[in-house]
């Protein structure tokens, strides 16, 4: 752990002994929740994003010990291990040379070089390669027996076993991969199926060479997969598109993976500076016939072995870079979604829009129960608006509806519009609906609502994540909710860790009612999981609300260590002790009693009273267990017990002007909701069912490096038209100059 801790401090930047102490908090099975909030003192008071690097990097490098433990083994079993080759494989961290290290031991498939050693031409091999034979093909005649039926035979034989040896050598691997890393190119360029063209041979097509601008695809682009005709619409702007490696962004990068990997693009990456002259000079030692046949060997072990080893290298390495990338962005814009400003506890009426099958609308009550579900059809073919309007009225008083949450899918705009008229005075929302299918095909769904149909559980969703979006969209699968890039294209693994790690976080940041939540939203809490939130859920249906934390003990299979992990992140509102509805953690309650005692008062009305709080002097409080950092964070607790961080929900409502993209015209200035934030700008929903791209050149009259810096998710923006594609169903849209 401590030399983990000395090399993951100097990558990150960091205190060793801060690393040291977070890597120990790790292997003891504390999250990273827990960590950021509750230890401070022993971390230097590192965030959730450096503990989460830390954890990162030392489960990279504990893989890395156990590979090398691999190649140990190997080497020591071929009884090739020296002990120069044993410090070496200790002292390297570093996989790609650790591989270079190990290559020449690795087993291999049969290769040209292999076969050639077979037939007994390595001592051939070797007297080229000394480069002092004048007459190479009279060393060769030697050599010509059994399966070696001439000189020519024997000469390319010799040839193939030198260039895979200068393919395994690390001097000459290291020096291609210096040469792809300072100036390798990226290429694409069409394939011409017969599906899409026509065609059945396999020929490229040449095209105009687009700039690093284009090529942005829609944002139903980001996470479908379209249909062989569409493909070639769809990727237009690859057909021969060119660019460095470094500055290839990664939306760009994605989008051409995707198009090799559905058959319509050739990809490749190559050095523009073109290593064989350096690495021949590496091996050819003056001038004669042996040295010819060096420097081809040389020139073929490039462009057949060690090019393309290290192409793979960097195509692996920069996919995973561009993976990365996008697993950032999906996580920025899945925690902005869960953090996103909730109703609260209001009677909502959820409706999910459709034209044919009708409106489906549920009542819930303020804790999101469902009271009442029916549908309505107030649009063609039935057309029925009286019949609907009528409805709607009696179920608004009925129920004492006091806010109405509209999907955003088919027939959304027609719906607020009707629903607008029906209730002037009742907030009108129009909610998310990405998931809400999924949802309502789930088993938690069915769970939830056992005698009920897809159509009224998908209702229940939409209403629900009006009043409550991070406690809703929990129980969906995050890459099912659409805010993500290329979700299908990354790593699916490291995407599963990075979502559930920011939805783990997003849950702890805000809190969680312990006498409410679903067992869903408890699982995320830290400390707990599946198991013993059931548990928690289950002791809770038996033994009625919770009345204190400590009451968390007597949870079948919730011991000491769990208890110290989840109790700090959940809240009992009216427990008899205040502190149980504040982020206060239990081990830390003394410390507020003491406090109180000292201002003469009791906690309640420590917390109450903020002039008490005011003249404490914090140092008086500092022990070997509660810092400075931890005594600050409880006085900032105290100043907002039970506070909840989202902020409010806000109405919105789209121009009347446009319903469709045939509506629109070059120069409209229209409101929008931000719907999906990427790294190369933002998706807006102007209300036409296709959202349109604000470039991150138009976002601002400034530069703007991440699109994150000027809007979120679900924002309410103004744009103006700036252009239309109706063939390619695309819509550009500027937040430039909006009050010009």
């Amino acid at each position: 752990m401590e030399k983990f801790a000395k090399m993951i401090a100097a990558a990150l930047g960091l205190k060793e002994r801060s690393v040291e102490a977070t890597l120990g908090l790790l292997a003891d099975g504390c999250t990273i929740p827990f960590i950021s909030r509750y230890r401070k003192e022993r971390t230097g008071g590192l965030d959730e994003v450096q503990i989460a690097r830390i954890s990162e990097e030392g489960a990279r490098l504990a893989d890395l010990a156990k590979r090398k433990e691999t190649i140990v083994k190997a080497i020591t079993g071929q009884g090739k291990m020296t002990p120069e080759l044993s410090r070496r494989i200790d002292d390297c961290w570093d996989a790609a040379l650790l591989e270079d290290i190990y290559l020449p031991y690795k087993p291999k498939r049969r290769t040209k070089g292999g076969i050639a050693r077979e037939r007994g031409l390595e001592p051939l091999a070797a007297i080229i390669m000394l480069q002092r034979e004048r007459n190479p093909e009279a060393a060769a005649r030697r050599f010509v027996k059994g399966d070696v039926k001439d000189v020519g035979e024997a000469i390319k034989g010799a040839q193939d076993i030198i260039a895979e040896n200068v393919s395994e050598d690390e001097r000459a691997r290291q020096t291609v991969r210096t040469a792809f890393r300072r100036t390798a190119v990226i290429t694409a360029k069409v394939k011409a199926s017969r599906s899409a063209a026509g065609d059945k041979s396999d020929q490229l097509v040449n095209s105009t060479t687009h700039n690093s601008s284009a090529g942005d695809l829609s944002t139903r682009d980001l996470s479908a997969r379209p249909s062989s005709t569409e493909n070639y619409d769809k990727y237009s702007d690859y057909f021969d598109c060119s660019e460095a490696l470094n500055r290839c962004t990664s939306h760009r990068l994605l989008a051409m993976r995707r198009g090799e990997a559905e058959g319509v693009l050739r990809v490749s990456i190559s050095p523009a500076d073109d290593p064989t002259e350096r690495l021949q000079r590496h091996y050819v030692r003056g001038s004669g016939e042996c040295q010819r046949l060096v420097a081809d060997a040389v020139a073929d072990a490039y462009k057949r072995l060690l090019k393309p080893s290290i192409e793979t290298e960097f195509a692996a390495m920069s996919k995973e870079k561009a993976d990365d990338e996008a697993i950032r962005v999906f996580a920025a814009n899945l925690r902005q979604l869960l953090l996103a400003a909730p109703l609260g506890q209001k009677r909502v009426m959820g409706i999910d829009p459709g034209f044919r099958t009708g409106c489906k609308v549920v009542c819930l009550d303020a804790k999101g129960t469902l009271l009442h579900h029916e549908a309505v059809f107030p649009h063609p073919p039935r057309a029925d608006r009286a019949m609907a309007s009528r409805r709607l009225a009696y179920m608004v008083t009925a129920y004492g509806i006091e806010a109405v949450a509209i999907g955003n899918g088919t027939a959304s705009r027609e719906t607020e519009a009707f629903v607008r008229q029906v209730f002037q005075q009742t907030p009108v929302y129009v909610v998310s609906e990405d998931g809400a299918s999924v949802y309502s095909a789930s088993k938690t769904a069915r769970e939830e609502f056992p005698d009920e149909d897809v159509t009224v559980r998908g209702a229940v969703s939409i209403g629900r994540r009006l009043m409550d979006p991070l406690a809703e969209l929990v129980k969906i699968d995050p890459k099912s909710i659409g805010v993500g890039q290329y979700q299908h294209d990354v790593d699916q693994a490291k995407l599963k860790r990075s979502l559930d790690m920011t939805v783990e976080s997003c849950v702890n940041s805000v809190g969680v009612n312990l006498n409410t939540a679903s067992a869903h939203l408890l699982a995320y809490v830290s400390g707990l999981g599946p198991a013993l939130a059931k548990n928690i859920v289950d002791y809770r249906t038996a033994n009625g609300p919770f009345a204190s934390r400590r009451e968390l003990l007597k949870v079948p299979r919730l011991g000491r260590a769990a208890f110290e992990q989840c109790a700090g992140f959940l809240r009992i509102p009216g427990a008899a002790n205040p502190l149980d509805n504040t982020a206060v953690h239990p081990e830390s309650y003394n410390i507020v009693e003491h406090m109180a005692r000292d201002s003469r008062c009791t906690v309640a009305e420590l917390i109450a009273d903020s002039k008490r709080r005011a003249d404490i002097d914090l140092s008086r409080y500092v022990s070997a267990d509660a810092g400075m950092s931890t005594l600050t964070d409880i006085m900032a607790e105290l100043d907002k017990p039970g506070r909840d961080p989202h902020g409010q929900a806000e109405e919105f409502a789209f121009s009347d002007d446009v319903h469709t993209p045939a509506d629109l015209h070059e120069g409209m200035v229209l409101p929008g909701i931000v719907t999906n934030i990427t790294n190369f700008g933002a998706f807006v929903d102007i209300g036409v069912h296709q959202d349109g791209l604000v470039h991150i050149s138009q976002m601002a009259d400034r530069y703007v490096s991440d699109p994150a810096q000027v809007v979120s998710l679900h924002q309410h923006v103004r744009v103006r038209v700036t252009g239309i594609d109706l063939k390619r169903n695309r819509i550009s849209l500027s937040m430039r100059n909006i009050d010009d």
